[in-house]
């Protein structure tokens, strides 16, 4: 008896949608092979930017980017490159930051370093508590007089931070803004970077230098685990259906 014709209509249409359904799954296997593929490639470019920040950070310290240089500062050049520099504290002009440390929470002390050449550097001279925010209440830690300043060099932080923005008119800090609190400060050329000061004690114990975070997350290994194996997952059911496809020919 032959096939109704109708029927052939349903098994052809059944056919097209299970061809459109392979293909579709052809595409998002290979989607997902190249994002595993990118992860892998994400995964060598984060471990080499590792290695080269680890090997700035213990390096000796070179001279802070002067004047004529601070058009070529950027951070895949600086960013934690240790460097020192002197000048005078303008410790009238400090401002502070809200930071939470291994400390607990507190301010970063944004001071401006004034050089020879009537340039400033911003420098995080470093951590103090709540209850020490006044001035008054740490003079020790005030220098006055030349100073060499020895520390990592760091990238500002415009406008604020992920969950907080500067209140500039309130004089509320929540990220390091250099172009920001010069202009607040009134300070005239600024350096378009801060440097993070080193771990060296400052009078009186205050502020805490040399607690800088230099933490790059590396989940890159992971995520193309992930990808990889949604991509096996993927192809297994297209083997499936190939075969199922495969199976109904013969029996046709």
């Amino acid at each position: 008896m032959s096939e109704a014709p109708t029927d052939k209509s349903e098994r052809r249409h059944f056919r097209a949608k299970r061809a459109l359904f392979a293909v579709c799954l052809t595409l998002l296997a290979a989607m997902l092979f190249g994002l595993g593929t990118w992860q892998v490639q994400r995964l060598g470019w984060k471990r080499a930017l590792i290695a080269r920040v680890d090997q700035r950070v213990h390096a000796a310290a070179v001279p802070a980017p002067a004047r004529p240089d601070w058009d070529k500062v950027n951070a895949a050049e600086g960013e934690y490159r240790r460097v020192s520099v002197e000048g005078m504290l303008a410790n009238d002009k400090e401002t502070l930051v809200y930071a939470s440390t291994v400390l607990g929470p507190g301010y970063w002390v944004m001071t401006p370093l004034m050089l020879a050449d009537g340039t400033a550097i911003l420098v995080n001279r470093g951590f103090v508590p709540t209850d020490r925010r006044d001035p008054a209440s740490r003079r020790d830690g005030q220098i006055s007089g030349p100073i060499e300043i020895t520390g990592l060099m760091r990238m500002t932080e415009p406008k604020g931070s992920l969950l907080q923005s500067n209140d500039v008119a309130a004089d509320r800090w929540y990220s390091r803004d250099v172009a920001a609190i010069a202009q607040k400060r009134g300070l005239g050329a600024v350096a378009p970077y801060f440097i993070d000061a080193d771990a060296a004690a400052n009078p009186g114990g205050l502020p805490v230098g040399g607690l800088t975070v230099i933490r790059f997350p590396n989940n890159h290994l992971v995520y193309a685990i992930t990808w990889y194996g949604l991509a096996v997952m993927v192809l297994a059911l297209l083997m499936f259906i190939l075969r199922g496809k495969i199976g109904t020919r013969r029996r046709d």
